[in-house]
């Protein structure tokens, strides 16, 4: 009985610690996905997609949420920064539904762009395409 015991707390542990490894290296592989974004590489942010779904099996519906540039998400910060090919390309990878939700600040995209007067952006119109 005190062996069951010792054995599932240690396999609980292990996996506390493999967990936690885990999601450290998921944002380490993203960590300069904001870079990429404002640059406007559509190529190496396909490379960084590709790598991130291979390695982690996430897709960018996974970590879009998680990845905040300067406070803003990665579709608001390519239309900031005019990064017409990694924004469509964002756009175009994403579930509608999610396009549509509203992010960590309670406005949806669309509203946020109509505020920001960003509606006239190639991306937006995408956007609008996609929604």
């Amino acid at each position: 009985m005190l062996k069951i015991v010792k054995t599932s707390i240690a396999i609980a542990t292990a996996s506390i610690v493999f967990s936690g490894t885990a999601h450290a290296n998921v944002s380490e592989a993203l960590q300069n996905i904001c870079t990429i974004v404002k640059a406007d590489d559509k190529g190496e942010l396909r490379k960084k997609m590709k790598r991130v779904q291979s390695n982690y099996k996430l897709k960018i519906q996974d970590y879009y949420k998680g990845v905040s540039c300067d406070g803003n998400s990665l579709i608001r910060t390519a239309m900031l920064t005019n990064a017409l090919e990694t924004g469509t390309l964002i756009v175009k990878k994403m579930p509608k539904s999610d396009l549509g939700a509203p992010e960590k600040d309670g406005k949806t995209v669309t509203d946020w762009a109509n505020e920001q007067g960003l509606a006239s952006s190639p991306i937006f119109a995408e956007l609008q395409k996609r929604i």
